[in-house]
């Protein structure tokens, strides 16, 4: 951990409580005396279902501590959101990545390694490594 930042992580989903939902239940199991910046980027602005560009850079800016953001997000088109927002070059923070991993147990992942005070590197291979956690 560099000068006490963390790694922001930014939890983009189509549904505003899917988004809240996991965001505490990542918060809550990483038990950490570390509060993790984790912001949710839920639904479209109005309130609906969807996924919205304005939304996820707030949550960005929101969790940014300079120590780089990780970007975990629900479905495609959700991810096509993050990718245009990282083309346009200024609408997130530097250092903010999409990260490819299962949204809940990538989203606990990450959670749990950023309170290590791990760098983004580290975090983002924790999130991606979830694919691989069995359940049966």
């Amino acid at each position: 951990m560099s000068d006490g930042k963390l790694v922001g992580i930014v939890l983009v989903s189509h549904s505003a409580a899917v988004a809240a939902s996991v965001a505490e239940l990542a918060k809550g199991l990483a038990g950490a005396p570390v509060a993790v910046p984790v912001a949710p980027a839920g639904g479209r602005a109005d309130g609906g279902l969807g996924t919205s560009a304005e939304l996820v850079s707030a949550a960005a800016a929101s969790v940014d501590q300079g120590a780089g953001v990780a970007v975990l997000m629900d479905l495609g088109s959700a991810v096509l959101t993050v990718k245009a927002l990282l083309a346009e070059g200024d609408e997130l923070p530097e250092g903010t990545r999409l990260v490819d991993a299962p949204f809940v147990e990538g989203a606990v992942a990450a959670v749990v390694t950023a309170a290590t005070g791990a760098d983004l590197d580290a975090v983002a291979a924790a999130a991606s490594d979830a694919y691989s956690y069995r359940k049966a």
